[in-house]
């Protein structure tokens, strides 16, 4: 009897958990394929969740799934370890040791055998080497970024709260550097949150003339990647909220106590986020051959396999698939890594039933973007309403929800979807609108 045949996927993001869940549902389950999901995280944490994290209005805990238990759930194995390099002569995967608080050494350095591989490893922020970014920006690429940044908010607050003399000017500013969906979102749910922080007890802070969010973009305006109507709408709102927006303000340096832009003026700020481009890992750049552009992403075929080894798929923010025409490439957005993925599910199946691969065809649903509980705004297209349709309030709002509602479908079924959702909104209601540690 042949050894099963072997699909590893790198990387437990939205693309490739959802890639990993249900060829582990099929394959896996008939033992057709054995799946393995490698991950240098031990938990997963929807992506564009990550400014509510950083925010405080939401909890990570209740929203991490758990690679072991669902890798046990859905008939896939899980390897805990970072991709740093790859053997396609011998087709293994090449992970890195990893080791915990103390240093002491969890796993050692390691390869895992392949068949087929699928790489998913997302991408990471691009301060484009400013000075001074990576020691004072915190970049929002992971659930512990993220609250890192949270931490140092409520601190901030609660330091100045404690201090006797007056709060300093930039004291408790939070510049945003890069006014995309992850950005923008961000500047709305700040101006919530470190009110209600403040609220609770803090009253040496006046949140109307201490705190203040400046949100910062080189390009000439807000949201340059989604459509003007959306990005007017979502100015308008921002500014009501008294965001301050600088766009067409590029920056040349961070500093401790606050940001540089290009002509030289400082914009005193205590707080950076960097928001601003993308790229993906460097560990992509080098890959034992396979071809990359300038950010590091894999350039893949319209079947989605690496340009060098059909055996390699690459898919979602790490991967440059083209368009059809010659128009560009997919958006690295989480409707293009979900529609990846479940196009790739039916391709893996073709693949071991020796049958052509088709080629991906991107639709675009639209754009939405979140300012929290003040509004949402956005486009829906495609055959979802027929034309292109512009949305906002409540049900935009409810389209937005929906979005992430699809991707807890993948990964866990309807019923399990529903009781989650249940049990968090029951849980929350004793608790603080923020977090306050």
């Amino acid at each position: 009897m042949s050894a099963p045949h072997e699909i590893v996927v790198v990387g437990g993001g939205a693309g490739g958990l959802e890639l990993a869940t249900r060829l582990g549902n099929t394959l896996g389950r008939r033992g057709a394929a054995r799946i393995t999901l490698v991950d240098k995280g031990r938990t997963h944490l929807w992506k564009p969740l990550l400014h509510a994290v950083a925010a405080g209005s939401m909890d990570p805990s209740e929203h991490e799934l758990n690679y072991l238990a669902q890798a046990h759930w859905h008939h896939f194995q899980y390897r805990y370890g970072e991709l740093i390099g790859l053997d396609r002569a011998k087709r293994k995967v090449l992970l890195a040791a990893t080791f915990d608080e103390e240093g002491r050494q969890i796993t050692p350095p390691r390869a895992v055998p392949y068949d087929t591989l699928a790489i998913a490893v997302g991408s990471i922020t691009n301060d484009f080497g400013t000075p001074g970014a990576a020691r004072y920006a915190v970049p929002l690429e992971t659930a512990e970024q993220a609250e890192r940044f949270n931490r140092r908010l409520v601190n901030a607050c609660i330091r100045a709260h404690a201090q006797e003399e007056p709060v300093r000017p930039g004291q408790l500013h939070v510049a945003i550097i890069g006014a995309g969906a992850t950005g923008t979102e961000l500047a709305a749910e700040l101006h919530r949150t470190a009110r209600q922080v403040v609220a609770f007890g803090l009253d040496r802070v006046d949140p109307d003339k201490d705190i203040r969010i400046i949100l910062i973009e080189a390009a000439e305006r807000i949201l340059p990647a989604l459509p003007q109507r959306i990005a007017e709408a979502t100015l308008a709102l921002l500014r009501e909220l008294g965001v301050v927006v600088r766009a067409g303000a590029k920056v040349s340096e961070v500093r401790g106590d606050g940001v540089v832009l290009a002509g030289g003026e400082v914009i005193p700020s205590e707080l950076v986020v960097w928001c601003a481009g993308v790229k993906a890992p460097e560990v992509l750049r080098a890959l034992d051959g396979l071809e990359a552009n300038r950010i590091n992403q894999l350039i893949v075929t319209a079947t989605l396999q690496t340009t060098r080894d059909p055996d390699i798929f690459a898919f979602g923010d790490c991967a440059s698939c083209p368009l059809p025409g010659g128009a560009g490439t997919v958006p690295p957005r989480a409707q293009a890594a979900h529609q990846q993925a479940s196009h790739l599910l039916r391709q893996l199946r073709r693949r071991l039933a020796g049958k052509p691969l088709e080629p991906f065809v991107y639709r675009d649903f639209g754009s939405l973007v979140s300012l929290g509980e003040y509004s949402t705004v956005g486009n829906l297209m495609g055959f979802i309403v027929g034309r292109n349709l512009f949305i906002e309030g409540y049900f935009a709002r409810l389209m937005y929800r929906s979005l992430y509602k699809l991707h807890e479908f993948a990964l866990h079924g309807a019923s399990k979807t529903f009781l989650g959702a249940l049990a968090r909104g029951l849980s929350r209601g004793g608790e603080p609108a923020v977090k306050l540690h």
